[in-house]
Order: C-alpha cells, then structure tokens, then sequence
C-alpha cells in the first residue's frame, strides 16, 4: 500500500470510534468536511496534499526508531505504523484521553510494535539522540512553552535523522486566523505566540543541517535533516 493510499484509507482502516476530531483530521465526515473547508480552506484534494508532504518524512520501508508527539487519537498514523513491522515506535501524548483513543486503534489493527507514553513534549523522558525520526502532527500550535518542544525534539534526535511535522501558520490563510484569534484561542485549543511560514524556515534554518518546508493554507508543513 502507498502512502497516499494508506492516508486515503486512514479512517477505514482504523474504524471503531468516530469523533468529531478523526472527522476533521481524515476529511472523512459531514461535520469534518464542513470545519475543514470553513475554517481552513481545505478540501479533499489539499488535505491528502499536505498530509502526503508530512509523512514524506517517514520512508514506506522504514525499520528504525520513531518517536511521534503528540500521537492525539491515531487517527492517521496508525495505518501508516502497521505498514511498518519493523521500527519500533513511540507515541508519546500529554492527554490520557487522546492516547487511550490511539491505543484501541493499534490493538484493533494489530499493531505490536508501538509502545505509548504519557508525557511532556517540554521534558521528554528519553536520552539524548534515541530516535531516527520524530514526527509531530498538528502539535506545536497547542504546546504552551514552544521554546521547549523545539528543544526536546531536537534533543532526542538521533545525528542524521529526521524532524518532521506540521502545524497552524500564522498569515497563510486569513479566514484560518480570524477563526484561530477569535474561537480556537479562547477555547484554549491554540496557545499563542505562533509561527509564521518564514519565521519557521528561519528557525528551523538555525537548529538543523537541512530544511524544507511548504505550506497549504494556514498549515505549515516541515522536513528537516539534523
């Protein structure tokens, strides 16, 4: 199965439990087409865009070591993980609730190469250079001490490997940010201060030895080498 494929099918595959969030994420529901496109200029065609950019950053035949934080519900990885039989994988998410959700769908597809922690993206509990690739989806808008998370997962990066993600860009999508300002925000959804496109490539420029990032709307997405 390819990537593309393996995005394509990420809510099938992992069945279950639906949510509104799985929804949004997978472009997969009524309510999540409706958020995707309302909020976020998104249609089909650009969500599979932007996702297929992300996980570019994880080789189909990838047998390493993969920290992912925060792995929220699962939702998109873990049908990417079971194509994946021999990396071993670490899901690490601040929210019980979240990694529960992740949890059910690896065991329902049979994943028996991904281990789960509960943890701080600011204080990762692993030693320096333990993971060939870490991938964050949608995670650094939320993080409340940014400075941090950009630290950690550089920390914990192996020489060589590879830092991959994305998250909300400020100044992409002007529709996207009055509803981030004005709603996700005071919700407590979002934590500011936030990136913009070129104060990503900038910061990123300043930490890693190769680096590419793009963006679709108000998503930033980022391949980089360390």
């Amino acid at each position: 199965m390819t990537r593309k494929e393996q995005i394509q099918n990420a809510y099938k595959l992992t069945g279950g439990v639906s949510s509104f969030y799985d929804g949004m994420m997978t472009y997969s529901t009524l309510p999540g087409k409706a958020i995707c496109r309302i909020v976020w200029n998104m249609d089909g065609e650009k969500n599979l865009r932007y996702l297929e950019r992300v996980l570019s950053g994880v080789p189909e035949d990838f047998s390493g070591k993969l920290l992912e934080v925060p792995v929220g519900t699962g939702v998109l990885t873990m049908p990417v993980y079971r194509e994946l039989p021999g990396a071993e994988i670490t899901c690490l998410d601040y929210s019980p609730d979240m990694m529960a959700a992740a949890q059910k769908r690896a065991q329902k597809v049979g994943i028996g190469n991904v281990r789960f922690v509960q943890g701080d993206v600011g204080a990762l509990p692993f030693p320096d250079e333990s993971f060939d690739i870490v991938l964050s989806l949608n995670g650094f808008h939320a993080f409340p001490d940014k400075e941090a998370a950009y630290r950690e997962t550089f920390r914990v990066l192996k020489r060589g490997g590879t830092f991959c993600g994305c998250f909300y860009v400020q100044g992409g999508c002007k529709r996207t940010d009055w509803f981030i300002r004005h709603l996700y925000q005071p919700k407590g959804f979002f934590t500011p201060p936030y990136e913009t496109e070129t104060s990503l490539r900038n910061r990123l420029a300043g930490m890693y030895s190769e680096v590419n990032v793009t963006r679709v709307e108000g998503i930033g997405c980022f391949r980089c080498v360390k």
